[in-house]
């Protein structure tokens, strides 16, 4: 006798009763990029659907993701001034901690989660302090923390260093503790890869770097085993989730950390996000069907938490009844 497997998949109703992976809207976190200046609503040409906004029109696309249900936020900085330390990045006035202080004002019910990081702020585009063309690992510590401490001070509820600085998540936890910020969680960019899937991003935040690449720092793609100590060394520093980046050709990583008791993340970076919509405006494929697939394929290896640019397109998609959970 063979195994009739497909008993259990004979109708919706039994189909719907056995499933095992679910997602809820407040699984998703937004990605907002906050741009110095005034009047700023600017489409990113490679990510359909995205923009730059300043401030003082940020409201619009907050005012939409709060009767959406989308209430997480990961802000990105794109300031007027960049200088080789990336001094914009942690001063108390700066693009990202303004934008902060407003929407703690204006929209409370936000979660606001940082991304921590000196690519979008230095004059060289790389994620530290340089030494002709090497990147700092030691001297750039001091100033990742000093971002983040700058960040938590202006509201933020959630630090999350991208660098990939060896030593960063203790870096940050001591100064955080050091003042006063001993419950302010660090969402910890441990599985960080060296990635051809960032490019639109890059674009978005103006944050490619000048001269080389960033593959001394970031993970390389090629290799199967280092991410193990990736994740253990931010878990012994003081992380309190670990994220993989990118996320769909990345499955295999998140599905060995899932068993950790820490939260996983994955970050559906730009690329992947602008391949869906490419093939989408050309009617190669069902843009709702293939994003709502993708979402539960990283929820099935194992995430707890998806960053991801579909989230405000899902979250309308869900309301108008147009796809389900």
């Amino acid at each position: 006798m063979f195994t009739r497997t497909r008993r259990l998949r004979s109708s919706k109703a039994l189909r719907d009763m056995v499933r095992n992976v679910t997602i809820n809207l407040s699984d998703f976190i937004y990605p907002l990029f906050i741009e110095e200046g005034e009047n700023i609503k600017e489409e990113i040409s490679s990510m359909p659907g995205q923009y730059r906004w300043s401030i003082d029109r940020v409201g619009e696309e907050l005012a939409e993701l709060k009767e959406l249900g989308i209430t997480s936020i990961l802000l990105f900085g794109i300031p007027k001034h960049k200088d080789p330390q990336g001094s914009e990045a942690y001063n108390d006035k700066g693009i990202v901690q303004e934008a902060i202080r407003y929407i703690k004002k204006n929209f409370p019910e936000f979660l606001i989660i940082t991304d921590v990081c000196m690519c979008e702020y230095t004059s060289h585009g790389h994620c530290g302090i340089l030494d002709d063309c090497e990147v700092l690992n030691d001297e750039t510590l001091k100033f990742i923390a000093k971002i983040a401490l700058s960040h938590v001070k202006a509201g933020a509820d959630i630090v999350a260093p991208s660098d990939m600085m060896d030593g960063r998540i203790m870096a940050i936890r001591e100064i955080l503790d050091e003042n006063g910020y001993v419950n302010t969680p660090i969402m910890a960019y441990s599985a960080k890869y060296s990635s051809n899937y960032y490019g639109p991003f890059r674009e978005a935040a103006d944050s490619a770097p000048s001269f080389g690449d960033r593959k001394s720092y970031q993970m390389d793609f090629r290799n199967s085993k280092e991410y193990f100590r990736e994740v253990e060394a931010d878990i012994e520093e003081g992380a309190d989730f670990i994220m993989v980046k990118p996320a769909l050709a990345y499955l295999d990583v998140i599905n060995a950390v899932s068993n950790i008791s820490l939260p996983i993340v994955a970050y559906n970076v730009s690329g992947e996000y602008s391949m869906v919509k490419a093939a989408s405006q050309n009617g190669w494929i069902d843009e709702k069907g293939i994003v709502m697939e993708n979402m539960f394929a990283m929820k099935r290896a194992g995430v707890n938490i998806i960053i991801t640019y579909h989230a405000k397109d899902i979250a309308k998609w869900y309301k108008n009844k147009e796809v389900i959970f």
